[in-house]
C-alpha cells in the first residue's frame, strides 16, 4: 500500500480518470442491456396502479421514458462496479480496521437497498390508491405518464435509500464516530426524524397513516442497529482487553 499513498498528483487523477471511464461503461452498459427490457420494467412499474391508462403529450415522451427507467436500473444494477471502483481509489487513505469495515457494509447496503425497494414497491398501489381518492367527481384525470414515472422512481429509489440507516449507522460505529448507549438515549430524536423522512418521501396527503406505516420498519431498523451496535462493541472490548494480555501470560484461573 505505500506505492498508492506515494502516488503524484498527476497519478492519482489518472487512476481517478480510470476508475470513473470503468464506473461509467458499467452502467451505460447496464443501461443498453435494461433499455431492451424496459417495456417489461414499465409494466411491473404500472401494475401497483390498478390499470391506470397513461398519457403521453410529447413525442419524444416515448424513449425518454424508456431512457429513464433503464438509467435508474443501470445505476442500482452496475452497484457492485462502481462502489468497487470507489472504495479501490480511497482506500489507500483508509486506515486496515477501516478497510476491513468498507466491503461487508457495501453488502449489507446493496441487500438494504434491494429490501427497501421491495418495500417500497409493496406500498406502491395503497399510496397511488390514496392519491386517486383526492380528485373530486368534477375533474377528469389525465394521468401523464411522464409524472407517473417520476413519482414511482422516487419513491422507490427514497425507500431504498431510507433503509440503508442500518449501515451509516454500523459504518459510524465501527470507526467510533458513534455508541449504542448515545443511539439509545436519543431515540425520540431519532423518531422524530425517521418521522419527517417517511412524510418526505411518502407522496401522499395524509400526514399521519402513510407515513406511521414507512416508519415502522425505519423504526425496527434502528433498534436492530442498536442490537449490531452493542454486539460490536462488546466484540471490540475484548479484543482490546486480550491485546493488553502480554503474549504467553496466562490468563486469571489459568496454569
Amino acid at each position: 500500500m505505500n506505492d498508492e499513498r506515494e502516488m503524484s498528483l498527476e497519478e492519482h487523477l489518472e487512476e481517478l480518470r480510470r476508475r470513473l471511464i470503468i464506473s461509467i461503461a458499467a452502467v451505460l452498459v447496464a443501461t443498453l442491456a435494461l433499455f431492451f427490457i424496459s417495456d417489461t420494467l414499465l409494466q411491473i412499474l404500472l401494475a401497483p396502479s390498478g390499470g391506470l391508462q397513461l398519457k403521453a403529450f410529447s413525442l419524444t415522451d416515448g424513449f425518454l421514458i424508456k431512457f429513464r427507467i433503464a438509467l435508474y436500473g443501470g445505476i442500482v444494477l452496475a452497484f457492485p462496479v462502481w462502489a468497487y471502483h470507489t472504495i479501490r481509489y480511497i482506500g489507500p487513505g483508509l486506515l486496515e480496521s477501516e478497510r476491513r469495515v468498507i466491503f461487508p457494509a457495501l453488502a449489507f447496503a446493496l441487500g438494504l437497498f434491494i429490501v427497501g425497494i421491495l418495500f417500497g414497491y409493496a406500498m406502491l398501489s395503497g399510496m397511488i390508491h390514496a392519491l386517486l381518492q383526492f380528485f373530486p367527481k368534477e375533474v377528469d384525470l389525465l394521468p401523464s405518464a411522464d409524472d407517473y414515472i417520476s413519482l414511482v422512481l422516487f419513491f422507490l429509489l427514497a425507500a431504498g435509500f431510507a433503509f440503508q440507516l442500518p449501515t451509516v449507522i454500523i459504518v459510524a460505529v465501527q470507526l467510533r464516530l458513534l455508541s449504542s448507549t448515545f443511539l439509545r438515549k436519543q431515540r425520540r430524536y431519532a423518531y422524530f426524524i425517521l418521522f419527517a423522512i417517511a412524510e418526505i418521501i411518502t407522496p401522499v396527503s395524509d400526514p399521519i397513516v402513510a407515513p406511521a406505516i414507512v416508519m415502522v420498519p425505519l423504526v425496527l431498523l434502528f433498534e436492530l442497529s442498536i442490537i449490531l451496535a452493542r454486539r460490536i462493541e462488546a466484540k471490540r472490548k475484548k479484543e482490546e482487553e486480550n491485546a493488553l494480555v502480554p503474549s504467553g501470560a496466562s490468563m486469571p484461573g489459568g496454569h
